[in-house]
């Protein structure tokens, strides 16, 4: 393989991730103004994935990111840790050699080019392997609990998709704040669930949350199909709802939900709202912190090559991981 090129992750179409990812060569890019190009030494599978790889829901193909016919970007992935491998004009701060993370989509492939505002430095106590699972799972739950949440030591916190990619950080960070936690998830992630310090667990196999008599300061809905009314019931007068993932259709996904949930939060006390976490390497920078102090850990459920990185997203999408799926690309 010549160096102008790299192993990488392609798609051409949209589908199925089995399907539709494929182990090819690519040209390795390079970096511009303000940017660094990353050896990827490891990846991980995020819902924002398949999302991209099959353009749903439709509304998706008109993003900047997708594409209308044929997918835009054809080399997925967002979560990266790797090592600098150069640095554009007008770099500062990092340097080749650095051990980093961040989120950029592109990243299942051994190269990828990075902003410089989007990179942090790796934490030090994670290998490449578990720093690869942080980013977009970490900064979507500090910056919807605290930023859009407004968590405060005295709120007792509902999270609903506790053991997911974004719930095991959410647990945590709730609990750092020093929240009282309830996490729901299915049975078999209960323990795990208690392990990340969550004070009560629900089990939505065999208990209806939402017909609970408990009343919740912040509810953070990462996941499940109940309805944003029903979960409404539960909060304080003055509550607040952050709609940040959940299912929906082929067509209009959760969109359709959530702006139901929004309209609905126009006309009650509550507050109901959604948003779009901002990866900025500032972000990282804390969540770096965070780590390092022992305050977040990551929970890495398996791991696969990059060969195998359609089986990691479709594990992610159709399966029910506990915590993170991981992608080593490099050793």
């Amino acid at each position: 393989m010549s160096s102008e090129t790299m192993k990488a992750i392609v798609h051409d179409k949209f589908g199925p991730p089995l399907e539709v990812l494929h182990l090819k060569e690519a040209a390795r890019p390079v970096p511009g103004e303000g940017e660094v190009l990353v050896r990827v030494h490891a990846s991980s599978a995020n819902p924002y994935d398949w999302h991209f790889i099959k353009a749903e829901p439709s509304l998706i193909r008109f993003s900047g990111e997708s594409g209308l016919l044929k997918p835009k970007k054809p080399i997925p992935g967002g979560d990266l840790a790797g090592v600098i491998d150069a640095v554009g004009p007008g770099v500062s701060g990092f340097d080749v050699g650095d051990e980093v993370f961040a989120f950029q989509h592109g990243a299942f492939a051994e190269f990828v080019v990075v902003p410089q505002d989007r990179l942090s430095l790796k934490p030090k106590n994670l290998s490449f392997v578990e720093a690869a699972t942080v980013p977009l799972g970490a900064v979507t739950a500090l910056q919807g609990l605290r930023e859009t949440g407004g968590i405060k030591p005295d709120h007792r916190v509902l999270i609903v998709g506790a053991s997911g990619g974004v719930g095991i950080f959410a647990v945590q960070m709730a609990k750092m704040f020093g929240a009282h936690v309830t996490g729901v998830s299915s049975t078999k992630h209960l323990d795990l669930v208690r392990s990340l310090g969550a004070d009560e667990v629900i089990d939505y196999t065999t208990t209806s949350f939402t017909e609970g008599s408990a009343i919740y300061d912040l509810v953070f809905v990462l996941g499940g199909k109940d309805s944003p009314m029903a979960i409404r019931r539960l909060m304080s007068k003055n509550g607040r709802m952050i709609l940040a993932n959940g299912d929906g259709g082929p067509i209009l996904g959760p969109v359709g939900r959530i702006l139901g949930a929004v309209l609905m939060g126009m006309f009650v006390s509550q507050t109901i709202t959604t948003f779009t976490a901002e990866e900025t390497g500032e972000a990282l920078d804390e969540v770096r912190q965070m780590i390092e102090a022992g305050h977040v850990k990551t929970v890495v459920d398996s791991t696969y090559s990059l060969a195998e990185a359609g089986a990691a997203v479709a594990l992610v999408e159709d399966g029910s991981p506990a915590g993170k799926v991981a992608i080593e690309i490099q050793s």
